[in-house]
């Protein structure tokens, strides 16, 4: 059999891009014995799991019950599945980093032992690298993760991510944009350097397709200052100044710029005209206090200060756009008036990108389940502290 750290791996890499799924197919089966495998990847809403298909076998594994799947990609745990001949079909959560990808299902002639689980645990792992990689060369995975046409708005937004989900020693972060299919401004951003979290939520002015190109030049400015070593506060200078050069205070981005440190817990923060972070302390909701001023690119030249606050091991904050605060249907109150911090309290034992996705669940209930009137996004970042880490 080949050796599943180095056979597998091996495999993948030398797998041109849009067959990482045959090659990990055939290297699994050598490994483990396996019948046969298929990968499954997440839509663009999370609302299933669906099989990255080989064009010229439409029909392999099409039959996999999603309450199964939803339940290994939900709890990060594999999960087993055993039928009267004594055949099983092993559930593997495909996450790299925090992010997760989708769910590794492989079919076994009988059930296995702990060290075979283990040892496929870490082949899905290798599959999560390989994808993640992959997904930059081709269209492949792409078009398995959605159900319907993008807008060419939302297109450019999900592009520009750097993911869904990023975890570390001492945080977990997760986001989600919605609508998924036709969002336009709403967008987040991350990078994680030298134990320092940098996490921006934005929301750009308008609709569309202009709405998106617009945040797609901000987040690009504080890209380029940031990668050029530049402060909290210059990357909101630089990305004010940009926008504004380009439409001289016609339009706007009301952004929030959080930098964590990750050793001690202490958040630098920029308020840029709207994100609103709330803290879920215990069962505590409650907004954190921070200065609103100028949304980036109304004015030029304008200079932002810098406030800071302190995380408790345990905090879990959520950044959320107006989309999502402000949300009235039919004329109702708010969104964010008290039915939010309901949605927020009940995701208290629940992982990031599973809170993200009861909260936005709950605001698309909020609407009666019709479509959102105005983009969403919301980031939840959970701060663990740095004792864990220590330990480790």
């Amino acid at each position: 059999m080949l050796d599943a750290s180095t056979g597998v791996s091996r495999a993948l890499r030398e797998a041109p891009p849009d067959r990482v799924v045959e090659a990990a197919g055939r290297a699994i089966r050598s490994a483990l014995c396996a019948t046969n495998t298929v990968v499954f990847v997440a839509d663009y809403r999370i609302n299933g799991l669906w099989p990255v298909l080989d064009s010229r076998q439409p029909e392999a594994g099409a039959e996999v019950d999603q309450s199964v799947l939803q339940r290994c990609f939900s709890s990060q745990r594999p999960v087993q599945e055993t039928d009267d001949r004594g055949r099983c079909r092993l559930y593997l959560p495909v996450s790299v980093w925090g992010e997760r990808l989708g769910v590794l299902m492989v079919e076994l002639p009988d059930v296995p032992g702990d060290e075979v689980v283990r040892r496929a645990a870490d082949i899905a792992g290798e599959v999560a690298l390989a994808l993640r990689a992959a997904d930059r060369e081709t269209d492949r995975y792409r078009r398995a993760r959605r159900r319907e046409r993008l807008s060419m708005a939302a297109e450019l937004q999900w592009e520009l991510l750097p993911g869904r989900s990023v975890s570390h020693d001492t945080f977990h972060l997760a986001g989600q944009l919605e609508p998924a299919y036709t969002v336009g401004g709403d967008h987040f951003d991350w990078s994680l350097d030298d134990d320092r979290l940098t996490a921006t939520v934005l929301n750009g002015d308008g609709i569309g397709l202009a709405a998106a190109l617009l945040t797609a030049v901000t987040v690009n400015a504080m890209r380029n200052a940031r990668r050029s070593g530049g402060s909290l506060v210059e990357q909101a200078e630089l990305a004010s100044d940009t926008v504004y050069y380009q439409h001289r205070g016609h339009r706007h981005v009301a952004t929030v710029l959080l930098e964590l440190d990750c050793v001690t817990g202490r958040v630098r923060a920029v308020d840029a005209g709207s994100p609103h972070v709330i803290r879920l302390r215990g069962t505590a909701v409650s907004r954190v206090p921070l200065e609103q001023q100028l949304p980036l690119g109304m004015f030029a030249e304008t200079r932002y200060d810098l406030q800071e606050f302190e995380l408790e091991p345990g905090d879990r904050l959520f950044v959320v756009s107006d989309g999502v605060w402000a949300a009235d249907p039919s004329g109702r109150e708010g969104y964010g008036e008290r039915a939010m911090a309901r949605a927020m309290r009940a995701t208290r034992l629940q992982p990031p990108p599973e809170a993200v996705g009861t909260v936005m669940r709950e605001l698309q209930a909020f609407h009666a389940d019709a479509d959102l009137r105005d983009d969403a996004v919301m980031v939840c970042l959970d701060w663990r502290g740095s004792a864990g880490r220590e330990e480790a």
